[in-house]
This record gives C-alpha cells, structure tokens and sequence, in this order.
C-alpha cells in the first residue's frame, strides 16, 4: 500500500478538530510536516500533535523529500499560489474550500492540474458525511416524486468580532483574502451541496447589500439561479439578522412532498409527504472530514476514487461570483 505523507500549509482552528486529526484515522496515512508563518505556532502544533516537522517557509515544507501530499488551510487567497506551487513540484493536494477567492483562480489551479496530470482534491466534506447522503437517498429514491423547486435560508446574528474596528476585521471579512465577506465563507458548502444533489447551476443573479454597516464586505444577499437540468431556486443569506430570524434551512420540494434540511446545524432531516411528517436524525463522524479525506488517501493509493476534485468545486465559485456580481 502506498503510504501518504502529508505536509500541511497552514495550522489553524479547522485543522484542530474537523480536519488534522482525520489524516492519522486512515491506514497508510500521517502528518509528516506542518508549516505556518508563525515559527511559534508552527512549533506549538507539531508538539500538540506529535508531528516530526515544522517549517515557516512554505516551499521549503513543499520540497521536503518526506512529504508527498500537501493540505493548504490557509485563507483562500492564497490557495491557488499554494496549490499550483504544490502540483509544479509533482504534489497532489487537498485544499480547504472554497477553492480559491475567485473563479478565475479555479481556472488557473485546474489548468496547472491538467498540465502536471496532478490531482487537486477540495474539502467539500459535506458532501461525504453520513447526514448528506440520508438527504442523497431520500430524494433518490424518488420519496417526494420529481423535484420542483429548490429554496435555501441563511441567517445569523452578527458575531462579536463583527463590531471590531476595521484593522481589526477576521480575515473572513476582508474581501481581498477571502473572496468576499461571510457570504464566501458560508454559500459554498451550501451551493455545492445542491450542485451535487442535482447538477451545475448555469445561470444566476444576486443582489447584495450591506444593512449593518459594521464591515465593508456584504452582510444580505438575496439570489435566484436555474440548473442545467431546468429546476429552479433562489437563496437568501443574511448576516446581520436578529436571533429570533436565525436560521439554516434548504427546502427541496417535490410534486409528492418536501424534504427539509440544515447545513450546518444538522437539524433532524424533515420529511412530510402526505403520509404525514417524518424527522429523521443522522449522527456524524467526530472528525466531520474523516469520510473525504479517507476517500483522497484511497484515490491517492489506487484503490478508490474520490470526484470532490477541483474541477467539480469550480462551479461553486463561479456561482458565487455571479451573485456577487464579481464577473
């Protein structure tokens, strides 16, 4: 068995909880290296996780002769940089999503991608989970007939660090490092679910705006979009709502029922069709990116293939663009 050494570009929270730990879960599969531009940080995380290395220097982890695979958890600004960096060096990498901080980004990493004949795998984990594929067979088993229309509703109350003065923004709000707000950060995980669920959406228009006025990225935006396939659907997020408008709901609805659905509070799947109402609870994996990255190991290996490449998380950029009117 072809064993994966990984080399990690980036050592933030996600790598704490929902993603470090995973890479050891999976037979012939370890942390080799970590790097973060903090010597500190880097050194801290390597101790905590009992990983050999640590580099400040991006290329220098990326040219280690132990590393064969490179995770990028960096700000999405620079995951394109980090990721053609890695394929030019004949590294196969796993980056966080979104993919990059724009479409064209995509572009570029699939095209380094399609010219080394290197993989790019992207961390659309959701997509794996065991919550996700309940929703996939539920509607593939055709329980609420043929699917009519699609609607997503987001809203959150602002975050303490929402009312820090400008300098002091997270980086989720700095449009140039993250491509755009909360929404950037958020609307991926839910667009690419529902590409995935039922195809590329080809046309949409959004409108953003910023209510609050506590940072400068937007903080409502409203969207309407057509799949190739002729459905239709429409999302709203909103960033700045009250607590008693919190919400995290996709609503599929179909010519026999409806089928309900949160993203990230996985709220008990609700299922009414004229039977009656049905809630369905699905437990997740403690580490929620252990399914995908099991899946990467074993296409790297040669003995699975994962689709959740870089090629099919480009649409998901491309769509937010289109909302955000970027393109």
């Amino acid at each position: 068995m072809k064993k994966i050494s990984w080399g990690f570009i980036g050592c933030g929270e996600v790598t704490e909880k929902k993603s470090g730990p995973a890479f050891a879960e999976v037979e012939g599969s370890h942390v080799e290296a970590v790097m973060s531009r903090s010597g500190a940080k880097a050194r801290l995380y390597a101790e905590r996780h009992h990983i050999r290395k640590w580099y400040t220097d991006a290329q220098e982890l990326i040219d280690d002769a132990d590393v064969n695979a490179i995770y990028i958890a960096t700000p999405p600004s620079s995951h394109a940089t980090f990721a053609i960096m890695a394929m030019r060096a004949g590294k196969p990498v796993y980056v966080e999503k979104p993919l990059a901080a724009s479409y064209d980004d995509c572009v570029r990493i699939n095209r380094i991608s399609a010219q080394t004949g290197v993989p790019c795998y992207v961390a659309y984990y959701r997509r794996y989970l065991p919550y996700f594929q309940r929703v996939r067979d539920i509607i593939g088993r055709g329980t609420i007939g043929n699917v009519t229309n699609i609607q997503l509703r987001f809203s959150v109350p602002p975050r303490e660090l929402d009312y820090t003065s400008q300098k002091d923004l997270p980086w989720r709000l700095q449009p140039d490092i993250s491509g755009g707000g909360y929404f950037y950060d958020l609307a991926p995980h839910q667009l690419d679910l529902i590409q995935d669920l039922f195809g590329v959406i080809v046309k949409a228009h959004g409108y953003c705006t910023n209510r609050a006025h506590l940072y400068a990225a937007e903080d409502t935006i409203s969207a309407c979009f057509r799949f190739e396939s002729g459905l239709v659907g429409s999302g709203s997020w909103c960033f700045v709502g009250h607590q008693s408008a919190k919400e995290d709901r996709i609503d599929v609805v179909g010519e026999k029922g409806m089928l309900s659905f949160s993203v990230y509070n996985y709220d008990p799947i609700r299922l009414v069709t004229s039977d009656g109402t049905t809630n369905i609870v699905v437990e997740n994996p403690p580490y929620v990116q252990l399914p995908i990255i099991r899946n990467v190991i074993e296409d790297l290996q040669g003995i699975g293939v994962c689709t959740c490449t870089s090629v099919s998380a480009t649409p998901t950029n491309w769509v937010m663009d289109r909302i955000l009117g970027k393109m």
